[in-house]
């Protein structure tokens, strides 16, 4: 083993480098680690930052490490790694994977909405997408079974479909205007669907909740719903902007002769404009909710809350817990 250094002093790897309480903070906290590009680094580059990060907590760098070079371990380390378990995340689920991944789907999805073969196939092809990113991103503490993600998978596959196909066939007298955002319904019903299906583990057993300082106090089941609410309205917020604006710009721009004449371009087009929306919107959602989500001690299940009066008094006022992606 080469010489290691001990690490600077005053330096934690794992303080987060912006305010986690101020939506900006958290803007470019997310920023940093759903960056598209993190998705190209080499295995063995992204097994090398979380050495450097592991060895960093025990205290020892390899000398000469700069605190550069460290907080890009950490940001290659908090875009491949689970936060609760530590094991490398699948590419297709990681964060930083969802803007060429959303991108190319959400494309497709505003390009092909006319016919209900292609409405049904790329409905089925995101929610396949969501499914492995729910699975992916969930709270780690709460294991599922194969049969229960079966379950949710199908559920809310069949949702999204019912919403499409079932909205595709309403709109067809209405302005063509309503017929492009068909796409957004069918997503957003989805999500409030696909979310707390993957997750149910958590409402069913509850969430570990802790104090200010990360001592646990037990598992609670409305800390658990709060914290899934959360992450469906910011799923539902990264999707929204590129949806919405996205077939209004589309509507002006056909019209204009020259698009007439480069129809096979729409499809490209609609899919690097959603690129651009999820670059920012990815972060931005992402931000909406502290990571580290709080509950009053006034909101919790009354036997946990009566255990955690017993044990601490008037000591903790709020709980926390990881509210998942």
């Amino acid at each position: 083993h080469a010489e290691m250094a001990t690490v600077p002093l005053g330096f934690n790897i794992d303080t987060p480098r912006w305010d986690q309480n101020t939506f900006v903070g958290r803007l470019k906290h997310f920023l940093n680690i759903t960056d598209p590009r993190t998705v190209l680094v080499p295995e063995g580059e992204l097994d090398r930052a979380k050495a450097l990060v592991e060895s960093c907590r025990a205290g020892l760098v390899p000398p000469g490490s700069s605190q550069e070079q460290l907080l890009y371990a950490k940001k290659l380390y908090d875009s491949a790694f689970h936060p609760d378990s530590g094991e490398k995340m699948n590419l297709i689920g990681r964060m930083s994977f969802q803007v060429p991944g959303g991108m190319a789907l959400t494309g497709c999805m505003l390009q092909f909405y006319r016919t209900v073969p292609a409405v049904v196939f790329w409905q089925w092809v995101n929610q396949s997408f969501n499914a492995i990113v729910n699975y992916t991103n969930r709270n780690a503490a709460s294991p599922i079974s194969l049969r229960q993600i079966g379950v949710a998978y199908v559920t809310a596959t069949g949702t999204a479909l019912a919403t499409a196909v079932g909205l595709n066939l309403y709109t067809k007298r209405a302005p063509p205007l309503l017929a492009r955002w068909v796409p957004f319904a069918a997503v957003a019903a989805a999500n409030c669907v696909n979310i707390p299906m993957m997750r149910q583990q958590e409402i069913i057993n509850g969430v570990t909740v802790t104090d200010g300082d990360n001592n646990e106090l037990g598992h609670s089941r409305r800390a658990a719903a709060k914290g899934i609410a959360q992450v469906v309205v910011s799923r539902i917020t990264m999707a929204a902007p590129g949806m919405i604006i996205l077939p209004i710009i589309m509507e002006r721009l056909e019209k204009f002769p020259f698009m007439q004449r480069i129809r096979v371009l729409h499809g490209p087009l609609q899919v690097l404009l959603c690129g651009g929306f999820l670059l920012f919107m990815v972060p931005a959602a992402c931000a909406l909710f502290p990571q580290r989500c709080s509950l009053a001690l006034a909101d919790l299940e009354p036997e946990l809350r009566d255990s955690i009066v017993t044990k601490h008094g008037d000591k903790v006022p709020y709980v926390y817990f990881n509210k998942g992606l």
